[in-house]
């Protein structure tokens, strides 16, 4: 039977894993699936059709699965599934998806997300994210793998952010960036690479030093349209994974601008 404290209040309705630690005054919906070993520690609240996997801790007064901060949200039966493993500390807010983002919001595994940050509807966060303090995501944004985002810093909506990236604290981005790279604030600029993140990902030296070549290329160089130089990148860096990686980011039509080291 699941460990759930008597002041809770679990709904009949709700999937709760043999293995789950409910404390102190929360509240678990109808909707909502708890995996294997999820522990929620006091005054946690858990509504909507939310799915939250496995060995993911959720620290008190977090609100998990509310409606979306949508004005076109009409109450359609959308979800939000977050992974295995996650650590989500107190206050931390996450909501479903809606209509207009293809109705799930989706969380990856193994992430840390700090106490205050927000996951708005329909975003898509990758595995071994980490959010720091009051870090908001607006909807439909997309956060990739291993990135790092620091704190009070704010992303608009549909912006893209590349895995391995990091986003220093007080940042506000409305220009998606790029894999590996990283991003100041007062103004917000591409920075550079993040190094350290590489090296600590395991990615091998010559890679690296392959993928500073193609940013200098791409980013510090002048002459040519970002095209042409991606299309120069490619014919001389193409088959190293990591600058492969960075180019397929870089090809891809959102509308949005990339974010580069000019100020804006």
């Amino acid at each position: 039977m699941p460990e759930i404290h008597s002041t809770a209040i679990i709904d009949p309705g709700a999937q709760i894993a043999e293995t789950c630690q409910i404390g102190p005054y929360c509240i678990v919906g109808p909707h909502v699936v708890l995996g294997d070993a999820v522990k929620l520690h006091s005054h946690v609240v858990i509504e909507g059709r939310t799915t939250i996997g496995a060995r993911t801790t959720i620290l008190p007064f977090s609100s998990i699965g509310q409606t979306p901060q949508d004005l076109k949200y009409r109450g359609e039966p959308s979800e939000l599934q977050i992974g295995t493993d996650n650590t989500i500390r107190e206050h931390v807010t996450m909501n479903t998806g809606t209509e207009g983002g293809g109705m799930v919001t989706r969380v990856g595994n193994g992430g840390l997300f700090m106490p205050g940050s927000h996951v708005a509807h329909d975003c898509q966060i990758g595995n071994k994210v980490i959010l720091a303090n009051n870090c908001t995501l607006a909807g439909h944004v997309i956060i990739e793998d291993n990135a790092i985002l620091g704190g009070l810093t704010g992303v608009q909506q549909f912006v893209r952010v590349g895995r391995n990236a990091m986003l220093g604290a007080m940042v506000g981005t409305k220009h998606d960036v790029i894999p590996f790279g990283i991003v100041m604030a007062r103004p917000t600029r591409l920075d550079g690479l993040n190094l350290v993140g590489l090296k600590r990902a395991g990615v091998p030296t010559q890679e690296i030093q392959a993928l500073k070549k193609a940013y200098d290329v791409l980013f510090t160089e002048e002459g040519g349209t970002l095209t042409e130089r991606m299309d120069e990148v490619e014919e001389s860096f193409g088959g190293n994974g990591t600058v492969d990686t960075l180019l397929e980011f870089l090809r891809v039509e959102t509308g949005r601008p990339i974010l580069r080291p000019d100020e804006y």
